[in-house]
């Protein structure tokens, strides 16, 4: 198992260099620039030639990427890049003075915040619901749960969430919108601390919460029921009836261990969609996470940003399915890893 993740680790340098390169020049190759416009007025040619020489923006592409990755001292070239291999994730173009390092630690816990807590609702919502609907297969049970999860996969977050902010904050005042319940610093660097962990708090994680989690969860609970209705059909299901194992064992150890192969497959992708922040929710509820800088800095062209946080959501998805591959050979011993 070492040398497998060991493997895989390897594996993943390529990966993210590709990844990297691609994001850079595909944004690069947009027409326009990061400096074309202040505000709704136009630059002159030569202040906009004076920050393009400035952050290097005037060198072939080749080299801006070099200099990106290994940095400026590295090429022989005067500038503020220390380079990607050293964590240097280089200077925000449009938020002056910023560093996309600075930008990232900022947003990324509440990003992190909101994405954990919706990955944990969609898990106790969709399993349990995906499982009782197996189990009453065919029964106004399994009809009911099998609507409610098309009817969320069907709405999307920019619909629901003004939907929820309508109805619980506007009409019936429940819950508060608009910015976030805990504020740094954080514990670990991304978790709220304990005095911060109060109601307060979770008002305010509810309504963004469920708008981003719902969706998850009934995707979770459809593919949850399908997989179980072809596990307990399984020999060794009957097998385990016949010793007279109760029902309840015979679900939870037997069938639904080995049925949610397939769900933690997708929770895999899902975890990295969450935790690095769904765009359109944290723009809606005006939360300062990282979605709502990476959906600005594609408005203003801020490079080093959509490049950061493209390659900061690569890096927590290729380490989410490193995860979900090692968790197979818990959920099925037959698996392994040689």
């Amino acid at each position: 198992m070492f040398r497998y993740i060991i493997r895989r680790i390897l594996q993943f340098i390529p990966v993210l260099l590709a990844v990297t390169f691609f994001t850079f020049v595909m944004m690069r190759a947009i027409p326009g620039g990061p400096f074309d416009f202040a505000g709704d007025r136009s630059l002159p040619p030569q202040v906009v030639a004076n920050l393009n020489a400035r952050y290097h923006l005037d060198w072939p592409m080749w080299k801006q990427f070099l200099s990106y990755v290994v940095g400026d001292e590295m090429l022989g070239e005067e500038g503020s890049s220390r380079g990607l291999i050293r964590g240097d994730l280089g200077l925000s173009l449009r938020y002056r003075g910023q560093s996309v390092n600075d930008i990232i630690a900022t947003t990324l816990p509440v990003s992190a915040q909101l994405g954990f807590m919706a990955l944990l609702l969609a898990l106790f919502i969709g399993i349990p619901m995906g499982t009782i609907a197996a189990l009453k297969q065919n029964t106004w049970i399994d009809y009911t749960s099998t609507f409610a999860a098309v009817a969320f996969l069907s709405i999307p977050n920019l619909v629901l969430a003004p939907i929820l902010i309508w109805i619980f904050a506007l009409k019936l005042g429940w819950f508060p919108v608009a910015t976030w319940g805990a504020k740094p610093p954080y514990l670990w660097g991304f978790l709220p601390s304990l005095e911060q962990m109060n109601i307060d708090y979770f008002k305010h994680a509810v309504l963004p919460v469920f708008a981003l989690g719902t969706s998850s969860a009934a995707g979770i609970a459809r593919l949850t029921r399908a997989s179980l209705l072809q596990v307990v059909n399984e020999d060794y299901i009957r097998t385990a009836r016949s010793k007279g194992l109760r029902e309840r064992t015979v679900i939870i150890v037997h069938a639904l261990k080995n049925s949610l192969i397939p769900v933690v497959t997708i929770i895999g992708p899902a975890f990295a969609a969450l935790v690095t922040g769904t765009f359109v929710v944290e723009l809606i509820f005006g939360l300062n996470g990282m979605g709502k800088h990476f959906v600005n800095s594609i408005g203003n062209r801020d490079y080093s940003i959509i490049t950061g946080v493209t390659l900061l959501y690569a890096i927590v998805l290729v380490i989410a399915n490193l995860l979900v591959d090692i968790s197979y050979a818990w959920l099925d011993p037959r698996i392994r890893f040689d």
